[in-house]
């Protein structure tokens, strides 16, 4: 079982898949347990009701407009939530993306 769990959210859950590939390859690297997913925006409120939940979880830049209301679920469910820095997102800089999640988590 991993030791932590990021979701990552985004329009259908295909765009942020190869962001999940290099978050997954930057955390294998430094020698975390992570499970690392995508979804749509659709499944949010399923992945915050699910057991276990996310540790954290992050809006892709494109669904930015949604985090006030995704915002609101989240903290009622007591997970702490962001949205992905567009730059990264862009050139797919997985390592920022996960650092951004672990201090999220602290």
């Amino acid at each position: 079982m991993a030791d932590k769990v990021i979701a990552l959210a985004c329009a259908a859950g295909m765009s942020t898949s190869l962001l999940v590939s290099k978050m997954q390859k930057a955390a294998e690297a430094s020698g975390k347990n992570y499970e690392i997913f995508a979804k749509s925006t659709a499944d949010i409120d399923n992945m915050l009701a699910a057991n276990p939940k996310p540790d954290v979880l992050l809006l892709g830049p494109q669904v930015a407009f949604m985090k006030a209301e995704v915002q609101k679920k989240a903290e009622a469910a007591g997970v702490p939530m962001d949205v992905i820095n567009m730059q990264d997102y862009g050139m797919m800089r997985g390592d920022n993306v996960l650092a951004n999640a672990e201090n999220l988590m602290k």
